[in-house]
């Protein structure tokens, strides 16, 4: 058995309790770093053990990783981190005792990100966050070597995965960090340690985990914050005016703006929406002798993304990737990830945004569907989650507003829906939707497939 000492290191805060790690004999962190130097791979599941790897023993809810401690090392680990003192062997020295694996996760997380000189672009937001990260990615990459946040891994777990994905030949990073309590950001930005970064907006989303919509404001402001003490580089959605007076709040010294406003940086605007969105800009930052109007049309649903697009653009200009360079990557990005998309199946057209759902996300796209020209439409909405005691008033309210801009097909899913007063057809769950499917399935609709991951909306496309 080994022990992990970090006798000359730093504490660590969570949840307002200051832990400690064991001072023990053996290694402190910056040994413990080093191992991971010689065996450059940390799995967190006991599946996927690949030779010469280091086990890392999380837990959750329903799992406990120390419990498959020793199975990890006869399938192929050279080391096991484990937490828990009842799962040790006085005579193993490939199992390293520490007092809390996800902390030692990240601290050494930290370590690794911190051999690598070069830009961190930090991003979260309540909507958007994940498509800015695509564009951002997609943008930057057309000069440099990006290592951006893969999928939605944005949490406790998911950004220290990220940030070991760092290797010599990465010039840039984009990180996506989310939130859904309060103090999330917080945490998460001093392991990320951004050098600049961007807040893609805030709205009423988890609000279980927030309390309100200042709370919200609040977490995600930490980003703010961060860039504010460590003198990094905001880039701000000046027709934004919750994210203008945050940074107001703030006195944010470094900033560039952009949006749809005639006095940011880098301003845009929609010139249509027939389904996919095609938008001008323009860069108010050069010579006047100089500045040239450019149209892009993308492969993305929804007027609303028209500010991802110009934050991608403002940050691309930044770097000094060309506006051709720019235009050539937002107009070739197609979205696969269940946030914007548009299917075409042999019996109807699809606008499938199934990952996430809050109210004002829903209200977006319920906006820019009414906008398109269809003879047909349909609209088949799940529960957004998360909302606390606000959840049955939020729900109602986009109840209202289906019947208030005249939708008439329309299909709710879920608990939240089924408790709303209104004449539209409700469903339990997916499955009673999938059993109506395989017994009438609508054809010839423009179908909007919107809600929470959890409902699970992304397995109806299939079907319709």
């Amino acid at each position: 058995m080994r022990y992990f000492n970090s006798e000359h290191l730093l504490v660590v805060k969570e949840k307002s309790v200051t832990l400690h790690y064991n001072i023990r004999k053996a290694m402190d962190i910056n040994e413990l770093y080093r191992l991971y130097r010689k065996h450059p791979c940390i799995t967190t599941d006991s599946r996927n053990c690949p030779e010469g790897s280091i086990f890392l023993a999380l837990k959750g809810a329903s799992f406990n990783g120390n419990r498959f401690a020793k199975a990890a090392l006869e399938k192929g680990c050279v080391y096991a981190i484990i937490d828990e003192k009842e799962f040790d062997e006085a005579d193993n020295d490939r199992l390293i005792l520490v007092d809390n694996c996800l902390v030692t996760f990240k601290e050494l997380a930290r370590m690794h990100r911190r051999r690598f000189h070069i830009p961190v672009i930090g991003i979260t937001g309540t909507n958007g966050k994940t498509t800015t990260k695509e564009l951002l990615s997609t943008v930057l990459a057309e000069r440099y070597k990006v290592m951006h946040t893969e999928g939605n891994f944005n949490n406790d777990v998911g950004v220290p995965k990220t940030l070991f994905r760092l290797d010599e030949t990465h010039e840039i990073a984009v990180v996506e960090m989310g939130a859904s309590h309060s103090g999330d950001i917080e945490k998460l930005v001093t392991y990320v340690e951004p050098t600049c970064g961007m807040i893609t907006n805030v709205g009423c989303a988890h609000l279980q985990g927030f309390g309100s919509f200042e709370g919200v404001k609040k977490t995600k402001g930490e980003l703010y914050d961060y860039l504010k003490a460590h003198d990094g580089l905001l880039f701000l959605n000046e027709s934004n005016p919750d994210l203008v007076e945050m940074a107001r709040q703030r006195e944010m010294d470094r900033i560039v703006t952009y949006g749809q406003s005639a006095d940011a940086d880098v301003q845009g605007e929609v010139v249509s929406c027939a389904p996919f969105l095609k938008f001008s800009w323009r860069n108010l930052a050069t010579t006047a002798s100089k500045m040239r109007t450019y149209e892009v049309g993308t492969h993305l649903i929804g007027a609303y993304n028209i500010d991802n697009m110009l934050a991608a653009i403002t940050i691309g200009l930044h770097f000094g990737v060309t506006p051709e360079q720019i235009n050539h990557a937002l107009e070739s990005y197609i979205p696969s990830n269940n946030r914007s998309q548009l299917e075409v199946t042999a019996k109807n057209k699809l606008i499938v945004d199934a990952y996430n759902a809050n109210p004002s996300s829903m209200v977006a796209a319920i906006e820019n569907f009414k906008l398109i020209q269809a003879t047909r439409k349909m609209a088949i909405l799940g529960d957004m989650r998360e909302l606390g005691e606000v959840s049955e008033k939020e729900h109602q309210k986009v109840v209202d507003k289906l019947k208030a801009d005249g939708f008439e097909t329309v299909w709710l899913v879920g608990e939240e829906f089924g408790k709303t007063e209104t004449t539209f057809r409700k469903f339990k769950n997916v499955d009673e939707v999938k059993a109506e499917l395989a017994a009438h399935c609508p054809k010839d609709y423009y179908i909007l497939i919107k809600g929470s991951n959890g409902i699970r909306l992304f397995e109806l496309p299939e079907l319709l």
